[in-house]
Parts: structure tokens; sequence; C-alpha cells
């Protein structure tokens, strides 16, 4: 059978789920797979009592995603907020598969994402044959969970026209959606919910009304507090994108990967780790899933171009990449980092050199 690049959390985890509910005897509101105790377990991991083993899927606070939990076992919608890179996505994903047994029931908010994608949209040549009919209707995602009592996700709510999300806010405050052109109207199963993500950097973009932003409960997801946490984070992610792409395993490369997660965390904070320094920040966010993608991408390099082992010269051009958004600012922000304080620590000097090569 093919391999998939990238499977569905239900699909990657469907054996550590079935474990979990095979233990789980806690009550569970209507339609869920698991109970809040256990979606909790699946996503912070942990040890069963016949010894398997639950691999956190998000590495953070406990609290903050019991909070999330508890936020979709009532009526109220969750919203999940916070710079890039912080697992919004991720987490979102988690929580649907552990809740509903799926994550595909998924808008991806857009510039271009019409109310249709909220709502419903029309088979136009049925509908041209037959009429407005409950065959000529195409139910988008958010319709499916509702006649299903599962859970629905959005993605970059603010990113989507101010119009297409006001759609929402039938659905979050009535739990039903009119269908005016057939004279009825779906009435959302108990268990539905809807888990949408934003990002701090998009505010102004499309903001929330106040209507809409009153029928969520608001979690922020914080950029990880340490660099252990950081570092623990692109090593484990890094672990499973090498296994679906084929590449070496990551085994050595801690130095590396501690040196990348350095960079980004000391130019994101504008000071150095000893906090001796002050630093000018880029323009870019420097999130932890861009310090995976230049890990990933680095040991594409040594798998394919170099003896298998991650070095400072299959990283640079990565970092230099992710570094420098605007040419003419970062490019600045970046020379001056390389040389007042890259070039002083004297165990960097292959990533020196590595990095002042590539950005000439």
């Amino acid at each position: 059978m093919t391999e998939l690049l990238r499977p569905h959390a239900e699909q990657e985890f469907a054996d550590e789920l079935a474990a979990i509910a095979r233990i789980d005897d806690r009550q569970r509101p209507t339609t869920w797979k698991l109970s809040p105790w256990a979606v909790v377990l699946y996503v912070m991991g942990g040890t069963l009592p016949d010894g398997t083993v639950i691999m956190p899927k998000y590495v953070g606070s406990t609290r903050l995603v019991e909070t999330a939990v508890a936020t979709l076992a009532t009526d109220r919608a969750l919203l999940l907020l916070g710079v890039p890179g912080t697992a919004k996505s991720w987490l979102s994903e988690h929580l649907s598969a552990a809740i509903s047994g799926t994550s595909t029931q998924l808008v991806q908010g857009t510039a271009g994402t019409p109310e249709e994608a909220v709502r419903y949209g029309w088979n136009y040549a049925r509908l041209l044959a037959e009429g407005p009919s409950l065959n000529a209707l195409v139910p988008s995602p958010v319709m499916v969970a509702m006649e299903s009592g599962t859970i629905a996700r959005i993605e970059e709510l603010t990113r989507m026209p101010s119009d297409v999300q006001d759609a929402l806010i039938t659905i979050l405050s009535e739990k039903s959606l009119p269908i005016p052109e057939l004279n009825s109207e779906v009435q959302a199963l108990r268990g539905f919910n809807v888990i949408a993500t934003a990002n701090d950097r998009d505010r102004g973009v499309n903001d929330l009304s106040s209507a809409l932003r009153r029928r969520f409960n608001t979690v922020v997801l914080p950029v990880p507090a340490t660099a252990a946490e950081e570092i623990q984070i692109v090593v484990r992610r890094v672990a499973e994108l090498g296994r679906s792409l084929d590449l070496p395993p990551a085994d050595g490369a801690e130095a590396e990967i501690r040196r990348v997660v350095t960079i980004f965390r000391e130019l994101r904070r504008g000071v150095t780790e000893d906090g001796k320094t002050s630093l000018k920040t880029p323009s870019g966010t420097l999130s932890t899933a861009e310090a995976i993608s230049v890990v990933t991408s680095g040991l594409a390099l040594a798998s394919h171009f170099g003896d298998g082992v991650l070095r400072a010269g299959d990283v640079a051009a990565g970092i230099v990449g992710s570094v420098v958004k605007d040419p003419v600012a970062d490019a600045s922000v970046w020379q001056e980092y390389l040389e007042t304080v890259v070039r002083e620590r004297g165990d960097w000097k292959d990533f020196y050199r590595a990095a002042r090569d590539e950005s000439r």
C-alpha cells in the first residue's frame, strides 16, 4: 500500500487512541470518543496501566489543554490564539481526532474563502435540473459536524472576510443553520462544537466582531517558555518528519538543533541568552515551526549531499533564509548578529564561516 506523506492524527495515532479508549471508564459527553480526562492524556502523553506509552502531542501547560478541552465540553466554541508556530493547528487537529475520531472537517480560512465554505453550497447541475432540494445541496464541513455532533475546525479565522466570519454567529449562538431555499434548517446534535485558530500577527486584517468574539472562549498559546522546551519540540517533530521523508535519524544532531533554537530565541527576544547584549529583531516571527523546517532541510542536505551527519553548513542556509525576509532591513540585522554575537563564540566558528558564506 502506498504510504501517506502526512497521515491525519487519527490515522497516525490510531493505536494510541484505541489503547486509551480501552481503559477510559470515565463519563464522556455525548458523541465523544474519549472522556475529557482521556483527551488530555492523549494530548499531553503518559503511560497506561498496561505499559502502553502515549507520546506527547503538545509540549506546554497541561492546565491550558485542560481549559481547551473543558471549553469543548460546553456549548462555547474554542479559539486558539497565538503567534505563528505555537502549534495552534497541531493542537486543533489532535483535539478533534481524540474527541470526534476525525480531524478532517476543516475550513481553511483565506482572503478568498466564500460563505459556502461555512454554510453550504449547491451542485449547480442538479440545481438547474431539479431546483432547490436536499440532493442538490452540498454541505460544508461545519454543516457535516452539526449533523453528526462532532468537531469542526476553522483555520486562520481572521484571514476570512468579515461577512464570512459572521455566518458563524447564528451557528454558534442558535446551534442551527437556516436553509431558506428549502424553508428548512439543520439543528446541531449534542457534541457539535467548533475549534478555530487565529494568528496574533493578523489582528486588524479581518478582526473578529464583538458579537462573534463573545461566542468563543479564547485560549492563548504561548511560545515555548524555555530553550529546553523548544529544543524538545524541535527534536520530536524533526524525528517524526524524518521518518515520513526517509531522512537519516537526527541522532547526534542535538548540538546543531540547540544552535538553531538559540539563534531563533535570541533574535526573537532581542537579547542574547546571557542577557548581556541587546539585539535588533528581524521582521519575521522566527517561530518554532520555522526552526523545525530549518533542521529538517538541513537533514535532507546532509543525507543527499553530505555524509548523513547534520553540520553547521547544512543549517546555515535555512537560518539565513528564515531571518532575512526583508533583503534590506533584515540583512543588516543578521550581519550585526553574525559579527557581534556569533563571531565571538569560540565553539561557533564553523557556523560563523558557513553563515558568512551563505550571506554573501
